[in-house]
C-alpha cells in the first residue's frame, strides 16, 4: 500500500469512528505508542521479560499503531506524508553528499 492510499484509509476509519482529537492529545497518544513499541522492542531485543498476564504486543503490530497514530496528525495538520518523507529522504541525500 502506497503512503497515500494509507493515508487516506486512516482519515475514513477516523471519520468514521467519531472524528480527531486535539492535537496534543494526538501527540500524547503517539508518545504511548512510541512506549509500546519501546516496550516491546525492550523485551524482543533486551532484558525485559514477558511477565504472566501482560498482553500480547508485536513489534509489527506497536510499528503499526505509531504509523496510524503519524498518518492521522498528518492527516489533522492537513500534511501530505509522502510529501514529507520524500523531502526528507532529498534533504539526508544531500547532506550525505
Amino acid at each position: 500500500m502506497e503512503i497515500e492510499e494509507a493515508q487516506k484509509k486512516v482519515n475514513e476509519f477516523i471519520q468514521k469512528y467519531g472524528g480527531y482529537w486535539q492535537p496534543l492529545s494526538m501527540l500524547a497518544r503517539l508518545q504511548e505508542e512510541v512506549g509500546e513499541l519501546s516496550r516491546e522492542m525492550n523485551i524482543s531485543h533486551g532484558d525485559k521479560k514477558k511477565k504472566p498476564g501482560d498482553k500480547e504486543g508485536s513489534l509489527e503490530k506497536e510499528l503499526g499503531d505509531v504509523l496510524f497514530t503519524i498518518l492521522a496528525i498528518a492527516n489533522k495538520e492537513g500534511i501530505d506524508a509522502a510529501k514529507s518523507l520524500i523531502d526528507k529522504l532529498r534533504e539526508k541525500q544531500i547532506w550525505r553528499k
